[in-house]
């Protein structure tokens, strides 16, 4: 049976994506920082465990007691919106932490054993931001487009030992957590001569329009995870496609 372990699964695309690997008959393991079991349907293919991905201990605590690991998909993350100038050092560091470093230590703690054994896949889901640039997310599409880099690299360097590393990069999605996660910390980093600008943006957020659900975003992780050809690159979402395509070549 194949095992995938999937970061940040209380809600959004890690939700939906544990959901899906179980419907297709993959041995689970659901990691979140909180660990809830109410959130998942029963199932003996399913662990629920608890991950912190910015902590060491708690990494190699989640990875030894998950047994082999064939798939590893590095979803857990969190969103920031503001202007740049104003946002704290401290909350650029706090999003490097989960969305790139987080991807990181995952990463080399599942590597080794995939490499021993000849076989395995790293999944990254990244962003549409990586495809195209979008105002008041600099700090959040900077942590995304290191683990692009990371990604494309990587893919390199572990196909010699059978282990494959793919992205994935969602359109937008405010139906999840990111919307209210990236307002929480936009607090105090709006400031007023970026007002103007910013009203119209942060009302776009909420206007009807092609957006990615979780659904959309769980199906294309599946098809990364089990796809064995050299590709690196999966848009999620009709939004992403559309921005894949039109930046294609570029």
């Amino acid at each position: 049976m194949t095992t995938v372990l999937i970061t940040g699964c209380s809600s959004g695309y890690g939700l939906a994506t544990a959901r899906r690997f179980l419907d297709e008959g993959f041995d689970v393991v659901a990691t979140m920082r909180t660990p809830r079991t109410d959130v998942l349907p029963p199932s003996d293919r399913l662990r629920v465990i608890p991950l912190d991905v910015t902590s060491a201990e708690s990494i190699a605590a989640a990875v030894t007691g998950s047994g082999p690991i064939d798939v590893l998909v590095n979803n857990a993350g969190i969103g920031a919106i503001g202007a740049f100038e104003a946002t704290p050092m401290q909350t650029t560091r706090e999003l490097f932490d989960t969305n790139t470093f987080g991807v990181m230590a995952m990463t080399q703690a599942v590597v080794p054993q995939m490499r021993s054994r000849g076989s395995g896949v790293i999944v990254n889901v990244t962003s549409s931001v990586t495809l195209a640039a979008m105002p008041l997310a600099a700090v959040y599409t900077a942590s995304k487009m290191a683990v692009e880099g990371f990604t494309a690299s990587l893919a390199l360097e572990l196909a010699f030992f059978g282990v494959r590393a793919k992205l994935v990069e969602p359109g937008y999605g405010p139906s999840t957590n990111f919307t209210a996660n990236g307002l929480h910390r936009m607090a105090g980093v709006i400031p007023p001569a970026y007002e103007p600008f910013a009203a119209p943006i942060m009302a776009s957020f909420g206007a009807a329009g092609a957006a990615t659900t979780p659904e959309d975003v769980a199906e294309v992780v599946l098809s990364a995870a089990t796809d064995t050809s050299d590709r690196l690159r999966f848009a999620a979402g009709a939004d992403a496609v559309a921005l894949a395509e039109s930046t294609a070549g570029v």
